[in-house]
């Protein structure tokens, strides 16, 4: 078949990370919009004791990156989550389902960082053209995206060092700003750090994990890396090494914002404000003009996570075309630059129309719906591979010397995972919505293309080999 060949003569992708960018890469994607944008929304659940559901989402987030540890040394192929629920269940509608929700994840992160973006541009320039204007520039910002990921995956990844080195250094800024004022610069508020102030209709134990579910979206981007294997030189030997070091980083660095920005600001004017780490170096350092120069550090920060998701998000759906679960249209590399262009458009199209959505149906709250949906969808996904590890065990004829994961930690990750998706947790409903609509989405895709591929005879739809479910093609 036409398809069939043309994807066979597809290049390779490059294999450029080493440790130092993998590194990178995962501090990069985990800090980031999380932190710069939803800190206000996260204390306006628990009051001062913000840092304690970051850290619960650190602790929860490391716990299933053992799991994926695992997986990425035992399989280290692209397509991660999608690869490894296809090798322990065998069902083609949950692995395109799988599939479907972590590129919906990812683009539902890079939008929230579109919107963030947008924000601070404005406040960084001091002028406003109202939410028309915070839209189309978030719209805008999309598609220069795309435009630096059809340069190919090198390009995007030495931009990613550039603006990890520029985000780390805006929350460290934070930090110094905190530990000036805590020395006599300026007002601090002790009391506070260790204050719970719920909302009316939630006990103490409910408010947490509904400030967790939220925190979680600052601590999800550790799950992205495991989609760069082919990418990678040498997976198994550092991936465990880089992941574990990069989550160590951004959980330390989270907390310490956090208490600094409680310390510093009263919980309502961090919850009101759109930019609200602006507001904490602005308290912690009034004579100084820090506060004009963070909202360009947030934009550079949100850029390096929308830029990894959306990069994320086409490599995705790039692997899954290659097996015919999505057409082979999208499996398409351009033969200079190697990348995946057709699945770049394809994922920069669901961006913008998940903009528009979001800002006709809950402008006010677009920032929080998107970033907690974001959580949702990927706190799915995290049960699941929480499972796979285990079923998966009895594959003995996986490469030996991976990673081994202790048996009780994919349990825990299992109960808390599968906890902060349900209502129980406290989520809004919007996010549920918004994930549903997406999952539908995802639904009537995959019928579509099984229909479309038997009309025109393709004869090996489906995913028949999942060991090259997201490989380059050969």
């Amino acid at each position: 078949m036409a398809d069939s060949d043309t994807a066979e003569k597809q290049p390779e992708l490059k294999r450029v990370m080493g440790p130092g960018l993998l590194l990178l890469f995962v501090v990069g994607d985990i800090l980031g919009t999380g932190v710069y944008a939803l800190t206000g929304d996260v204390a306006a659940e628990v009051g001062g004791a913000a840092w304690v559901p970051f850290l619960v989402a650190f602790l929860i987030a490391t716990v299933t990156a053992f799991s994926y540890l695992e997986l990425v040394t035992k399989y280290p192929q692209a397509a991660g989550a999608a690869l490894y629920a296809h090798k322990a269940f065998g069902i083609q509608f949950v692995t395109f389902l799988i599939a479907f929700v972590v590129m919906c994840s990812g683009i539902t992160s890079a939008s929230t960082a579109a919107r963030t973006f947008a924000s601070n541009f404005f406040k960084g320039f001091d002028f406003s053209l109202g939410k028309a204007g915070i839209v189309a520039l978030a719209l805008f910002f999309i598609i220069a995206l795309a435009l630096i990921n059809l340069r190919g995956v090198g390009e995007s990844v030495k931009l990613n060092v550039f603006l990890t080195i520029i985000e780390i250094s805006g929350l460290i800024l934070v930090i110094l700003v905190g530990l000036w004022a805590f020395t006599g610069g300026a007002d601090v508020d002790f009391s506070r750090v260790v204050a719970f102030d719920t909302p009316e209709d939630k006990n103490a134990f409910m408010a947490v994990t509904a400030a967790t579910s939220l925190a979680f979206f600052a601590m999800v981007g550790f799950e992205d890396s495991v989609n760069m294997a082919e990418e990678t030189k040498d997976p198994v030997k550092i991936f465990p090494k880089m992941l574990l070091t990069g989550l160590g980083i951004a959980g330390i660095v989270y907390i310490l914002v956090s208490i600094v920005a409680v310390a510093l600001v009263p919980i309502g004017e961090l919850e009101a404000s759109d930019t609200p780490l602006v507001e904490v170096v602005k308290a912690g350092a009034p004579g100084l003009p820090i506060d004009k120069i963070l909202p360009f550090i947030t934009m550079f920060a949100v850029s390096n996570t929308a830029l990894i998701n959306m990069l994320m998000a086409s490599r995705l759906i790039y692997g899954m075309a290659r097996q015919h679960v999505l057409p082979p249209v999208l499996g398409r590399v351009h033969p200079r630059t190697r990348a995946p262009w057709v699945a770049i458009i394809f994922t920069t199209c669901i961006a913008v129309g998940l903009l528009i959505y979001v800002t006709a149906f809950a402008n006010d709250k677009a920032i929080s719906v998107l970033g907690g949906t974001t959580s949702l969808l990927l706190l799915a996904v995290f049960a699941v591979v929480n499972v796979a590890v285990l079923v998966l065990r009895r594959d003995v004829q996986a490469a030996g010397g991976h990673f081994k994961t202790p048996t009780i930690l994919p349990v825990i990750g299992f109960i808390t995972s599968l906890y902060l998706v349900t209502p129980l947790s406290g989520r809004p409903v919007q996010q549920y919505i918004l994930a549903g609509i997406l999952v539908v989405i995802g639904i009537a895709l995959f019928f579509v293309t099984m229909a479309i591929n038997r009309r025109l005879g393709v004869e090996d739809a489906g995913i028949k080999d999942p060991t090259r479910l997201g490989q380059a093609p050969d």
